[in-house]
């Protein structure tokens, strides 16, 4: 009896740690636009690929249909988000209320080593911009986001901003997948340099024209693509 207690709670740690990585390597391939809005997540095809069971895929997703990156219909199943025009629209109205207040939070607990990790992820994105690999600078783009609310250090603002800047690469997808680099590099590094001069006003005003340009960039035009699963997750 005591070995099987202390197994339990090993079992049960190895099992979200797996739910933990198939989750991020789901995420991952939203944000790289690997997975297209509407893309069917078979439960046998996703357990096959991971080599683990249904039930397990069933809690992946289900964590992200909470967290409205995945759709679950009745008999129909699990698919990637596809925003309506309606809910871009209301995603960037709760960007424009939260990342000001992000910003706003951060500067107030501002340390020189939040200045210097703004810095590293900038330098990952030129990076990844000047070897034009377009995957990395949609997710980087994002994750500076995420960064900020990070760094802010408040966790109820980083959950909801994770959430909105991943429903946004599924929307830039569908409305703008011509020019999905539409988060631009000097206009991030123009909210560092403001940040790092404690500017909170200058700071949010640039925040504020970056999300405006993002969203004037999308267009209405969308279409449906198959997408090979076993391809996306291919080691």
């Amino acid at each position: 009896m005591p070995r099987k207690a202390r197994s339990e709670p090993t079992s049960l740690l190895a099992r979200e740690n797996a739910n933990d990585e198939i989750y991020e390597r789901i995420y991952v391939a939203i944000l790289e636009h690997r997975l297209h809005p509407g893309t069917k997540l078979g439960e046998d095809r996703l357990a096959r690929i991971f080599d683990v069971s249904r039930a397990r895929v069933r809690e992946v997703l289900s964590r992200l249909a909470h967290e409205q990156i995945v759709d679950l219909y009745p008999q129909r199943g699990a698919f990637v988000a596809k925003p309506t025009p309606q809910q871009a629209m209301d995603v960037f109205e709760a960007r424009r209320l939260i990342e000001p207040a992000i910003l706003k939070r951060l500067v107030a607990h501002l340390t020189t080593d939040k200045v210097a990790r703004l810095r590293q992820h900038q330098e990952l994105e030129m990076d990844a911009r000047r070897r034009d690999d377009r995957r990395a600078v949609v997710r980087l783009s994002g994750e500076f986001h995420v960064l900020l609310a990070e760094l802010a250090g408040n966790t109820a603002l980083l959950r909801s901003l994770r959430e909105l800047s991943t429903l946004t690469c599924l929307i830039i997808f569908l409305y703008d997948a011509p020019t999905a680099m539409s988060c631009r590099a000097d206009e991030h590094a123009e909210i560092i340099e403001a940040i790092a001069k404690r500017d909170t006003a200058r700071a949010e005003t640039l925040m504020l024209d970056h999300l405006d340009h993002i969203e004037r960039s999308l267009s209405l035009d969308s279409g449906a693509v198959e997408v090979d699963l076993e391809a996306v997750f291919k080691d």
